[in-house]
């Protein structure tokens, strides 16, 4: 288990949009961009249009926190957009976890074949 280091900043977040690269599935958007520090910094984003209410937009970040806290590797070097597009509920956790992990693994794949060659 890692520390966790969080994009806040409007310039960070614009970063790794502007890299224009990104998975998708039913839950997510996951934008990211390779960096030079030797770890993974994190952002969300849960819209007001995805889920009015503050508790869910609330609850979905902290989910997707403690995800990316005890399921990230140290070996990934990236900075990472996680972009909420369907509201989910505790009962979908096994759902959306496996759908990150299946994220993440495709972004550890094309950064280790991008750096391969």
């Amino acid at each position: 288990m890692q520390k966790l280091i969080m994009l806040k900043k409007t310039d960070e977040f614009s970063s790794v949009f502007s890299f224009k690269k990104r998975f998708s599935s039913p839950f997510f958007v996951v934008h990211y961009k390779p960096n030079q520090a030797q770890h993974v910094q994190v952002g969300f984003v849960v819209a007001k249009k995805v889920a009015k209410l503050a508790v869910d937009r609330n609850y979905m970040r902290r989910v997707l926190r403690e995800f990316c806290r005890h399921e990230l590797s140290a070996t990934l070097c990236v900075d990472v957009i996680i972009q909420v597009q369907k509201k989910f509920e505790n009962k979908d956790y096994s759902l959306v976890n496996q759908e990150l992990v299946t994220i993440f693994n495709k972004i550890q794949n094309k950064l280790s074949a991008s750096s391969g060659q």
